[in-house]
């Protein structure tokens, strides 16, 4: 009989560390994803910042004030090598067009 609370009790004892250790590696864990977890919202919320900034930035109208204090503007006939480049340009412009008003 004592035997068997000598047993009984170095079970308890065992099985109280194994339970200590479980629970340590648990809420190390539980942090380590917390601090993921916080890491990947930082992340979403610096992409939509990225995104809303690509948005304001890509601006048609805001690009084409720009380029035109650049001196740009739009391509000449003069500035392609051969004038077929231009009609090959305004076919393609003319076939797109069409195929958004039917509807394509």
């Amino acid at each position: 009989m004592r035997l068997l609370n000598v047993a009984a009790f170095f079970f308890a004892v065992a099985s109280a560390l194994l339970l200590y250790a479980l629970n340590y590696d648990t809420r190390r864990l539980e942090a380590e994803l917390q601090a993921k977890e916080r890491l990947a919202d930082r992340a979403r919320s610096d992409i939509a910042v990225l995104k809303a900034e690509r948005g304001t930035l890509a601006r048609p109208d805001r690009i084409d004030d720009l380029a035109r204090r650049l001196g740009l503007g739009p391509p000449r006939p003069e500035q392609f090598a051969h004038g077929r480049e231009v009609s090959e340009l305004n076919e393609r412009e003319l076939n797109e067009r069409r195929g958004s008003a039917d509807g394509r």
